[in-house]
């Protein structure tokens, strides 16, 4: 059973507000506030101080990047608050810039709106993002696969794959069940692709595998 998580969504448009109000408390979260624009989305985490803020990229009053420089303005004030953004394209910009500082154990996700469709996927990355983990569309994922260059050149074709699935925030298990080998097969991969990357080995093993999936994003 998930636990039941307080939010505050941020979404200009009525119709998918509402949606996402009725979808999340279905699965038995609380939705303390749902706001139209950035400056309400400011005031109302600061109020309510959630464990999970869900906002849209782009909101007014600029319909620029208003959703994601309020989200990481409530990261900076509120410490462990979790951010889940979603946006209706793939702009890698805004994945470097929401994922720019993430080398804690502070919940960060990047979908695509669509995703908001998979309810179950959906709702299991709400609830993966307020654990800590780092998750990232797997369109998102695919698009900049496209664009690898060095350090990632130097991976095999399986580490890239098993490189993929972490940057969607998925554990040793779940990656073992994809690609259906052992776990002791995904820990060795896992030590490669650290290993070749150059990460420091006396980070964490969880910051290390933060550090692998942003390389894996901006190579």
């Amino acid at each position: 059973m998930r636990q039941s998580l307080r939010l505050v969504i941020a979404e200009d448009a009525v119709l998918l507000r509402e949606g996402l109000v009725h979808l999340l408390e279905r699965f038995g979260h609380r939705v303390l506030a749902a706001v139209g624009d950035g400056p309400a989305l400011l005031a109302a985490a600061r109020e309510h101080r959630p464990d999970l803020v869900i906002t849209d990229v782009r909101m007014p009053p600029g319909q620029t990047d208003e959703g994601l420089r309020t989200a990481r303005r409530l990261q900076a004030e509120q410490s462990g608050l979790a951010v889940l953004v979603l946006s209706q394209y793939v702009e890698q910009t805004f994945a470097d810039e929401l994922l720019d500082d993430r080398g804690n154990s502070v919940g960060t996700g990047y979908l695509l709106k669509e995703r908001i469709g998979d309810v179950e996927e959906f709702a299991d990355a709400v609830a993966r993002v307020a654990a800590g983990a780092t998750v990232v569309d797997p369109e998102v994922v695919r698009q900049l696969l496209a664009r690898r260059r060095d350090p990632l050149d130097r991976l095999t074709p399986r580490e890239r794959e098993v490189l993929g699935l972490m940057a969607e925030g998925r554990s040793n298990a779940a990656i073992a069940r994809r690609l259906v080998v052992t776990d002791a097969a995904v820990a060795k991969h896992i030590a490669s692709i650290l290993q070749k990357l150059d990460l420091p080995p006396s980070a964490p093993d969880d910051h290390r595998r933060v550090l692998a999936v942003l390389a894996y994003l901006r190579a």
